[in-house]
């Protein structure tokens, strides 16, 4: 066993932790030592969302795998179900020492990233730094602000993976097998396929480079074993994943990451995936991600208005105007941003840009290559049809990159890349003999990151500083508004340029042996530290935090209590603002909308062709005393009992025309594609008609439907039964969303199959006499994935323990 010296060997890393620990204790100070948590607007939707299923949980102990809470019902893969992964969840806590949630992301991501670096022989104190850069850039302090705990989870595991494969490849198999698997786990367990899928690639380019590597070095064999160690490892840390990922490929198929049915949609050359505009409804700008380099580029964030600024010229000009209602009206238009994208203001800081252009000319070769396409390729991605003729290609033709939506997620292979490559050139250069070549490309390096942004504090008057529509604007606020905007982007540009500047004269200092080595890294972390916070802060402060005991999200309001008092079940339609973008409703009553990024696909095509023509309809006719609701069909069949338009006590209608929870039906229209089923649901009279699609479904019999009764007994989110007295064979149409996997329906004890009827609901053939019916949600796949969990997650800790101990035996530097 090699000999450990703790000073060498132990002690650098014992100070990393702590460094970390304490800086994120600092950063998210108000959590620690105020009683405050983060004001997470996803995260009140997830709760919300999620809150049946938790409240079934807690009552049973059992996992309900359903709820009815959202768009009429759907899966709760996504949504809140516990697996067999404890043991992937204990090293989380481990790892990140007990800190509580979220902030542990962002303690794991400097953890993560620290060991990248150290795989690739960074200096242990100057990989603190870099460590740094990656955990409080933007990216992640404005995706924890938005309540993405889970991306920002699964991007934390990404340099760690990454460490693993890296350590593989470089002659520490072993080590780099265990690492890669724990961190897989680890990965998998964010369920953040986005983030995963960008990962990937990240991999496969690096995996293409080494196979090029070895087999220029004729060295294939080694190569093959190493990828034979690591895929091994990959399917460990998915196997204590498989139950998710298995539930999530069955729903997917019929979210709307899936194929829709209808060939309108194919017609328009709508793949299996979403559609392109709602794909690329968050882009960056052409010029967006000149962020990276100066954070207010294009003028920051919509959240920020000049009007808010005392010494702005915005704000001067409109107090100098004498029509006070002109300067109201104008106040609105006083954003800094001008881009015509949503913006997505990441900053991954202007010392990591510049210590990338060193990477640029010090580092391997090949990993100049690697790091370099995957910057290039996450900054062009995240242009989404800013560059169409790239992008479509990829999502037309690539495989799987249609499924996902926020483009500008991409760019964490940026923000990975860019201070990976920047601290691999940093460490060549300071390890290499200061001679005139490396004065020349350190001097290049410097001209070109501090180059640019002279340039933009030169030049920035050239821009336009004006973003669509805003020609309109009367020519004194418009110039008021473009000279405050351009001052935001010559002043970050300034500023910018100064960081760059100090950080090249520490360099400087260190290379001409006038600073010690602990010096220089003290003096980097530092300034990287001053550099990012103060950006950070811009995103990320005081309206972040709410108190830990705030309910108010949820807190009941009158139209809730009194819709509460009714113990039936039934669904409320909320006709205030997007249904379809807000969970709320959903914490307090079954609900026709929701928020969630997989809704079902044939609910969301249904609603888009049937509910929100009704909908609007429905609206008027109320605002104008109409409250005979006996046509809104497709609203009436999802038994939406209550519409509110408001949180006051009488601020929501009873809908006497809801359909309840099953009725019978005396007539069956019969179609062959769901084209026709779709308009003949949209047009028909569901009271008494029941629309099947006889391509799918088919009838055992056709004989008299009529008169008799079918009512819901019992109610659970994954288990309902209904007791039916009919006096002939008769077709039942329950309000209840079809979904073919998983629901088993019986009659009287034995299995029947389910039918579909008006486009989205279930529907059964039911013999005359009396009977009870149950469905029943029983979905093998989520039987057998959690079992294949626990097996995998018992292997893991296998191997974590094997690793551990050859470590251990070999001796760690």
């Amino acid at each position: 066993m090699k000999s450990i010296n703790f000073t060498k060997d132990i002690l650098p890393h014992v100070i990393a932790v702590i460094v970390f620990l304490i800086i994120t204790v600092a950063f998210f100070n108000p959590f620690f030592f105020d009683n405050k948590t983060f004001e997470q607007g996803d995260i009140n939707q997830w709760k919300a969302s999620a809150q049946e299923v938790v409240e079934f949980r807690e009552q049973t102990g059992e996992e309900a795998l359903w709820t009815n809470s959202m768009f009429g019902g759907m899966p709760a893969y996504l949504i809140s179900v516990n697996w067999n992964d404890g043991i992937v969840s204990g090293f989380k806590r481990v790892l990140s020492l007990f800190l509580p949630h979220p902030v542990k992301n962002i303690f794991l991501a400097l953890i993560s990233f620290y060991i990248l670096l150290l795989s690739f022989k960074v200096r242990p104190y100057l990989a603190i730094a870099g460590a740094l850069a990656f955990g409080l850039s933007t990216y992640m302090i404005i995706g924890l602000g938005a309540g993405h705990n889970s991306r920002i989870g699964a991007v934390a595991f990404m340099p760690m993976i990454l460490a693993g494969v890296h350590l593989a490849f470089t002659n520490k198999k072993w080590l780099g097998t265990g690492v890669t698997a724990l961190a897989m786990a680890l990965h998998f367990r964010e369920n953040h396929l986005q983030i995963t899928y960008y990962l990937l690639l990240i991999i496969l380019v690096y995996g293409v480079i080494q196979l090029i590597d070895a087999f220029k070095s004729k060295t294939l064999l080694d190569f093959g074993k190493t990828m034979a160690l690591l895929i091994l490892a990959v399917f460990i840390g998915l196997g204590t994943f498989i139950g998710k990922f298995w539930t999530t490929y069955e729903y997917g198929k019929h979210s709307i990451r899936g194929k829709s049915e209808l060939t309108q949609q194919q017609s328009a050359g709508e793949k299996s995936g979403l559609d392109k505009d709602y794909a690329f409804q968050y882009s960056n700008d052409t010029w967006g991600p000149m962020t990276l380099l100066i954070p207010n580029f294009l003028g920051g964030t919509y959240g920020h208005y000049f009007v808010q600024d005392e010494d702005s010229e915005t704000l001067s000009a409109l107090q100098s105007t004498s029509d006070q209602q002109v300067a109201n009206q104008l106040a609105r238009y006083s954003a800094s941003f001008w881009g015509d994208k949503p913006p997505a203001p990441y900053y991954i800081g202007a010392i990591i840009c510049f210590f990338f252009v060193i990477g640029l000319l010090f580092a391997p070769r090949k990993y100049v290559i690697w790091l370099s396409i995957v910057t290039g390729l996450g900054i062009l991605l995240s242009l989404g049809d800013s560059f169409k003729s790239f992008n479509y290609l990829m999502f037309d033709y690539f495989p799987g990159y249609n499924k996902f939506r926020s483009v500008t997620f991409t760019m964490v292979m940026a923000f990975v890349a860019m201070p990976l490559l920047g601290f691999i050139g940093l460490e060549k250069l300071l390890s290499a003999e200061w001679n005139k070549e490396a004065q020349k490309k350190f001097f290049i390096s410097l001209a070109a990151s501090g180059g640019l942004c002279l340039l933009v504090v030169i030049f920035a008057g050239m821009a336009s500083f004006t973003k669509t529509g805003e020609s309109q604007l009367p020519l004194w606020f418009l110039k008021a508004l473009q000279s405050d905007r351009e001052a935001l982007m010559r002043g970050d540009a300034f500023r910018s340029l100064i960081f760059i500047l100090l950080a090249g004269g520490l360099i400087w200092a260190y290379l001409k042996q006038k600073v010690s080595g602990i010096v220089l890294s003290i003096g980097i972390s530092v300034l990287i530290l001053i550099d990012v916070v103060m950006v950070d802060n811009r995103h990320f402060g005081k309206s972040n935090y709410k108190r830990s005991a705030d309910k108010s999200f949820f807190l009941p309001t009158e139209a809730d209590k009194e819709i509460s008092k009714d113990m039936s079940t039934y669904r409320v339609y909320n006709l205030q603002g997007d249904a379809m973008s807000e969970a709320r409703t959903s914490y307090h009553h079954s609900s026709l909308g929701g928020y969630h990024g997989a809704k079902m696909r044939r609910y969301q095509d249904f609603y888009t062709n049937c509910i929100e023509g009704q909908r609007s309809t429905m609206i008027n006719g109320i605002q104008n005393g109409n409250l005979d609701f006996s046509s809104y069909d497709a609203i009436n069949m999802l038994n939406a009992k209550y519409l509110t338009f408001g949180p006051g006590k009488n601020d929501f209608i009873k809908n006497e025309y809801a359909l309840g929870n099953a009725w019978l039906v005396n007539t069956i229209k019969v179609v062959d594609d769901a084209d026709t089923e779709l308009q003949q649901t949209c047009s028909s009279d569901l009271v008494a008609t029941a629309v099947i699609d006889q391509s799918k479904f088919k009838l055992r019999s056709t004989t008299s439907l009529d008169s008799g009764s079918i009512v819901l007994t019992n109610y659970q989110p994954n288990k309902l039964t209904y007791e039916a007295n009919v006096y002939t064979n008769s077709l039942a149409v329950f309000s209840e969303i079809y979904y073919p996997e998983g629901w088993v329906a019986t009659i009287d004890g034995t299995e029947t199959d389910i039918l579909r009827a008006n486009f989205i609901l279930r529907a059964l053939e039911i013999p005359k006499g009396k009977h009870t019916i149950v469905f029943e949600f029983k979905p093998t796949v989520y039987a057998t994935g959690n079992t294949l969990t626990l097996i995998s997650c018992i292997l893991l800790l296998i191997v974590v323990i094997g690793t551990v101990g050859y470590s251990l035996k070999s001796g760690l530097s």
